[in-house]
C-alpha cells in the first residue's frame, strides 16, 4: 500500500535520513508500519535536526519537497500566488499515486490536502485535525474552512476525520480520537509526592504567545507571595524567553525560575517525576500532549478550559482549570495545596485516566483505520 501524508510540519535532513517534531514523527511511524510505501509532501529547512526532532522510520519513504508559504501579509500573498499551482500539482500527483491519502490539518498544506482530496472520492482517506475541533470555537478563517470541508460529506467522500473530544451533532464521518507518548512498558510506579515545600511547578512547550509562559511564571510569583515557596522549570524554546527573563526580575522570582531550553523526551520524562504539577495557560489546543504526559507521571495539571482539556481534567476532577485571571487562578490553586489528601487522589485519579490511553492502544486504532 502506498501512503501519501500531506502535512504542514518542516523537516530536515541529515545524513540521507529524514526527521521532524517528535511527537509528530513518533504517532507517523506507527502508521508508517502497516503500509507498503510513504509519499510525503511538505515543507524542508536547511538547519539540522533539533533536539526536539525523531527520525522518520519506513520501509520505503518518498519526500515530495514544496516550498514553504505563508498568507500573513501582502508581499508573502503574491508569493503564495505564485507558488500555487506547483503546489497544487505536487499534491495532486501524489494523491494520483497512493492507495490511501492522509491529510494533517489544521495548515497550510492541510487546506490545499483539504481541496485536492475532493478530486478522488473514491480513495481511502484520513484526516488528523490536531487543533481544536469544539464547535463555535473561536479560530482563523482558514481553520473553520478546513473543519467545513472535512465535516462535509457532499465534498468530502470515504473519508474518517479524527478529531480530539466527543462533541454533539458531527456528521456521521468525524471520529474522536486520541494520541499517546507512552507505551505499556512505561507504566513504572508512580512516584510518592508529600507536597512539601518548595512546590515544584512545571512548563513544557514553546515559549511563544499562544502558549502565555509568562501567566505561568505570575501564577508561580502570586503564590510565592502567598506564602507558597516554589520553583518554575520550563522546558521550551521561542521568542518569549527573553521576556520571560525580563517577567522573572520584574516579580523578584530570578532564582525559582529554571529554563532548560528544548530537551529529548526522556530528559522531560525526569522532569515529569521530579515534579508536583504542570501550568498550561495555553489559548489554544487540539490534544495537549504535555498535560496527558504529566498525568501519566501523577504530576496535576492546571490548565486552561479550551478543546478537550475539561474532558481529560473531568471538569477539574484530575486537575485545575485556569480563568486566566491572576486573582481568581491563585485563589483556586490555594485552596488545593491546603488540601494535600485531596492533591493525592486527583494525582492517583490523573494518572489512573492517563495510562488508558497507550502507544499499544493508539497503534490498534490506526490498524482499524485501514
Amino acid at each position: 500500500m502506498k501512503f501519501a501524508v500531506i502535512t504542514h510540519i518542516k523537516h530536515f535532513r541529515e545524513n540521507g535520513d529524514y526527521y521532524s517534531y517528535a511527537p509528530y514523527v513518533r504517532e507517523m511511524n506507527l502508521w508508517f508500519q502497516h503500509v507498503d510505501e510513504v509519499l510525503v509532501v511538505g515543507t524542508f529547512s536547511s538547519e539540522k535536526p533539533g533536539a526536539i526532532d525523531l527520525l522518520y522510520r519506513a520501509k520505503k519513504l518518498d519526500f515530495k519537497r514544496v516550498p514553504d508559504f505563508d498568507v500573513l501579509g501582502l508581499q508573502s500573498m503574491l508569493k503564495t500566488l505564485i507558488l500555487l499551482p506547483s503546489i497544487l500539482k505536487v499534491i495532486y500527483k501524489t494523491m494520483q499515486e497512493a492507495d490511501h491519502i492522509h491529510l494533517r490539518c489544521p495548515g497550510n498544506m492541510g487546506l490545499l490536502g483539504a481541496l485536492v482530496q475532493i478530486f478522488f472520492p473514491h480513495k481511502p482517506k484520513t484526516a488528523k485535525y490536531a487543533g481544536n475541533w469544539k464547535p463555535g470555537a473561536r479560530q482563523p478563517w482558514s481553520y473553520r474552512f478546513q473543519k467545513w470541508i472535512l465535516s462535509n460529506t457532499v465534498l468530502t467522500k470515504n473519508m474518517q476525520v479524527l478529531v480530539y473530544g466527543e462533541w454533539p451533532n458531527q456528521t456521521p464521518n468525524v471520529k474522536a480520537f486520541f494520541t499517546a507518548s507512552y507505551s505499556e512498558k512505561d507504566k513504572a510506579e508512580i512516584p510518592k509526592r508529600k507536597y512539601d515545600l518548595p512546590l515544584r511547578f512545571l512548563f513544557v512547550g514553546s515559549l511563544s504567545p499562544g502558549k502565555q509562559p509568562i501567566y505561568a511564571l505570575a501564577l508561580v510569583a502570586e503564590l510565592i507571595e502567598r506564602g507558597f515557596p516554589s520553583e518554575l522549570h520550563v522546558y521550551g524554546e521561542g521568542p518569549k524567553r527573553e521576556k520571560l527573563n525580563k517577567a522573572a526580575k520584574e516579580l523578584k522570582v530570578e532564582r525559582q525560575l529554571f529554563l532548560h531550553g528544548n530537551q529529548p523526551s526522556e530528559a522531560v520524562k525526569e522532569a515529569y517525576t521530579k515534579s508536583h504539577f504542570l501550568i498550561l495557560p495555553s489559548k489554544s489546543e487540539g490534544w495537549p500532549k504535555v498535560v496527558a504526559e504529566a498525568m501519566w507521571w501523577g504530576v496535576i495539571p492546571i490548565a486552561t478550559s479550551v478543546s478537550c482539556v475539561p474532558w481529560m481534567l473531568d471538569s477539574g476532577k484530575r486537575g485545575v482549570l485556569l480563568q486566566v485571571d491572576l486573582d481568581s487562578d491563585a485563589q483556586k490553586v490555594q485552596e488545593h495545596l491546603l488540601d494535600k489528601p485531596k492533591l493525592k487522589t486527583m494525582a492517583a485519579e490523573a494518572a489512573t485516566w492517563s495510562r488508558n490511553y497507550t502507544l499499544e492502544r493508539f497503534d490498534a486504532e490506526i490498524k482499524k483505520l485501514f
